[in-house]
């Protein structure tokens, strides 16, 4: 009897002995693959066209990221905003403003962009590189995928920063510098903007920025913007920034409608992919991301109709708000294929280069050429 136990007692040993050892040798699990992008939009009097191009596509940007990945996982994806070449900025900034940093908050990105006005003044594209290769928190991901995207229609060439130490000093970071000339494009390349790409192992476009964005309508738009603001109901606006927040997404809401259909349909695949991460004021995103516990939020920051409640019916209040949510993305996300199938389809039938010569068009074949280097899968 003894003898069995000591054998049974000695088996388990080796057994968690060999488990021990196989953690340690096991590989840590992957991280998300970062991405992140800085848009650098110059604002002068010249470049109403381009704002307007940057708000109208600034959905179906992301939403080239949404359904990529690397190795079968997903992405995290981050967006900063500058804006430069508007005189009130000030001569001692370089005409440069940082607009919003690198952040995953997208309903914060689109504010901004609605925010932007454009007024005369000189472009310093040298100088707004350096300062956003400097000033932002890049990452420091071997796969990911990290790049600026400068556009505007002045000289490459203007101001005290010269931008050939600005593209050197990005790319020696890992930082990928895009030139988009707004004009011809033998004057892009006449006006150093080619130049600046090259030196920054980026790609160089020339594009129209007054040019009608081609945006198709679908059968599947209105149950598109229904679901959208559907999935509003799903959210639990909690602490400081839970009133803000909760406004901002409905004024993105609002700025996406004055856009286009299309714009708003973008918006809903958005919403509905994990790219759209609100957990700084949305209780379901914060908890279902273990970024607070349920149970060790204040009372004063809960919203008004979890106060009352009992902490197992917190709990079962915020599961079902999570289980409201998924199954509303899901349907956003079969739509949204459905909808991609026919945009797709309709394409073909428009004469060839209809409405391709923008920001958006840019920036996506840049997208897929650079970061599908790093494995990625779109």
């Amino acid at each position: 009897m003894k003898t069995n136990m000591i054998r049974t007692m000695c088996a388990m040993m080796m057994a968690a002995s060999l488990m021990a050892r196989a953690a340690e040798a096991a590989p840590p699990a992957e991280k998300a693959t970062e991405v992140q992008l800085a848009l650098l939009l110059d604002t002068s009097s010249s470049m109403d066209g381009l704002i307007e191009q940057a708000k109208s596509q600034l959905w179906r940007i992301v939403n080239e990221f949404a359904e990529a990945s690397r190795k079968g996982r997903k992405l995290n994806i981050q967006v900063a905003l500058y804006q430069y070449g508007t005189p009130s900025l000030g001569a001692e900034t370089g005409y440069i403003k940082q607009l919003i940093p690198l952040s995953g908050d997208l309903d914060k990105v689109s504010e901004e962009l609605f925010r932007l006005k454009t007024n005369g003044g000189d472009e310093y594209c040298g100088t707004v590189i350096k300062t956003a290769a400097d000033q932002l928190q890049w990452g420091t991901d071997k796969n990911g995928y990290r790049a600026i995207f400068i556009a505007g229609n002045e000289p490459f060439t203007q101001g005290k920063v010269d931008f050939n130490a600005s593209c050197k000093e990005a790319i020696a970071k890992g930082i990928i510098v895009n030139t988009i000339f707004c004009g011809q494009h033998d004057e892009g390349v006449n006006t150093k903007w080619k130049a600046g790409a090259d030196l920054a192992d980026g790609s160089y476009f020339s594009i129209n920025q007054n040019e009608r964005v081609v945006d198709i309508a679908t059968p599947f738009d209105k149950e598109l913007a229904e679901l959208s603001g559907k999935i509003n109901g799903t959210y639990l606006a909690y602490g400081r920034e839970g009133a803000v927040g909760a406004a901002r997404q409905a004024a993105q809401d609002s700025n996406a409608a004055t856009v286009a259909p299309a714009s708003v349909a973008a918006r809903a695949q958005t919403k509905a992919s994990s790219l759209y991460n609100n957990g700084s004021w949305d209780l379901v995103d914060a908890v279902s991301q273990k970024q607070v516990k349920l149970e060790e939020v204040k009372d004063s920051e809960l919203p008004e109709e979890l106060k009352k409640l009992s902490a197992d019916e917190r709990n079962a209040f915020v599961e079902t708000k999570q289980k409201e949510r998924a199954a509303i993305q899901e349907q956003i996300a079969k739509l949204g294929k459905d909808r991609d199938a026919f945009v797709a389809a309709e394409r073909k039938k428009q004469v060839a280069g209809a409405g391709t010569n923008t920001l958006d068009a840019a920036i996506i074949s840049a997208i897929h050429a650079q970061a599908g280097k790093n494995g990625l899968q779109f």
